[in-house]
């Protein structure tokens, strides 16, 4: 039986392997690229709509700094809000490459059973899970808001939702692998351990540069957590 932390432990021991780190490459270039994107166009709209309203009502000599101002705050708070929705829709594009290796490496009679996920099902799954993450955390967000004058509630409250959304999805890109096309009942790992797991993933998610690692992790993390639990005794 695999731990949490041990199963931590060997996936962060193995971010050196090839294959891993060019799955690590990938998925980070392709985050960067799709939030350079998003916040150059967040940045142009919000730009041109506070601009509008602050040079109708301030001085000229305000208007283009303030407006600026204000949209690298907002955007700032929507990169902090999307991050975790674009990160988790772009890994399980490579999900199959994470848990291949990782199979390949420490469980190869696994490996030799699994199925290799088609890109257009990879997608959906993205899609799908990408999804799931914007509807929970938008019908958060109210909650969330409420949460502000505690001053670490919204916190709090965007963690668990997300711990719960990543634990799914993690171990879901492992089951997928040795389940019938369409179906999620492949092996899991009880509730308890993957909302421990989706909260470590969640937290790593909020800090630079480690929000890049944290979905390779999980990934593997919850691959080492399905196959070296006992198949019938989650937690």
């Amino acid at each position: 039986m695999t731990s949490l932390p041990r199963a931590l432990a060997l996936s962060i021991a193995q971010l050196g392997d090839r294959a891993i780190l060019r799955v690590l490459a990938k998925s980070a270039g392709l985050t960067l690229a799709i939030f350079a994107g998003l916040g150059a166009a967040l940045w142009w709209a919000l730009d041109a709509a506070i601009e509008d309203w602050i040079v109708a009502n301030l001085p000229a000599d305000y208007s283009d700094g303030l407006a600026g101002l204000v949209a690298l705050v907002l955007g700032l708070l929507a990169a902090w809000f999307l991050f975790r929705v674009v990160a988790l829709a772009v890994i399980q594009l490579f999900a199959d490459e994470i848990v291949q290796a990782v199979e390949a490496r420490h469980y190869p009679q696994a490996a030799a059973a699994a199925r290799t996920l088609p890109l257009r099902e990879d997608i959906a799954n993205g899609v799908r899970g990408a999804g799931r993450a914007i509807l929970f955390n938008l019908i958060a967000l109210p909650f969330a808001l409420v949460l502000l004058v505690t001053g670490i509630g919204t916190a709090l409250l965007f963690w668990f939702v997300n711990a719960l959304l990543l634990g799914r999805e993690l171990t879901e890109m492992v089951a997928l692998r040795h389940s019938p096309r369409g179906s999620d009942s492949g092996p899991a790992i009880g509730a308890i351990t993957r909302f421990v797991l989706g909260g470590i993933v969640a937290a790593l998610l909020a800090i630079p540069f480690l929000n890049l690692l944290a979905p390779v992790v999980g990934a593997a993390s919850a691959t080492h957590l399905i196959h070296g639990r006992p198949r019938h005794a989650p937690v």
